[in-house]
């Protein structure tokens, strides 16, 4: 009998435990059949569902911890790319003109 691979981590290390299926390396479990997709959605500032490749504005100052640079209000940040597996909830990776490569938190953005 072939178990399927985690849908997690594609593991193929795979093993049943009754009628839940476990992933050793990443200890994800699941039932044999059931829609594992889970989506996570990242939203701005005012709720609308941010995606990779969206632009956005920072609508709040930010202070760069360990610098004296400042991502000021009205900053337009295009491409980022979402982060849905941070768990520090900086969940935005961009470039920052005249700063460089940053993370974000979704909660100090809006989509532009």
């Amino acid at each position: 009998m072939s178990l399927p691979h985690c849908p997690k981590c594609t593991s193929e290390y795979t093993y049943q435990d009754g009628d839940l299926l476990i992933c050793p390396e990443c200890a994800h479990e699941w039932k044999e059949g059931e829609d594992t997709e889970v989506q996570v959605v990242i939203k701005d500032a005012h709720g609308n569902a941010l995606a990779d490749g969206d632009s956005v504005t920072v609508i709040k100052d930010l202070k760069l911890k360990g610098s004296s640079a400042v991502v000021k209000v009205g900053t337009k940040v295009k491409s980022i790319r979402l982060l849905p597996d941070a768990t520090d909830g900086h969940d935005i990776d961009c470039k920052v003109e005249g700063i460089g490569a940053i993370k974000l938190k979704s909660e100090y953005v809006k989509k532009a």
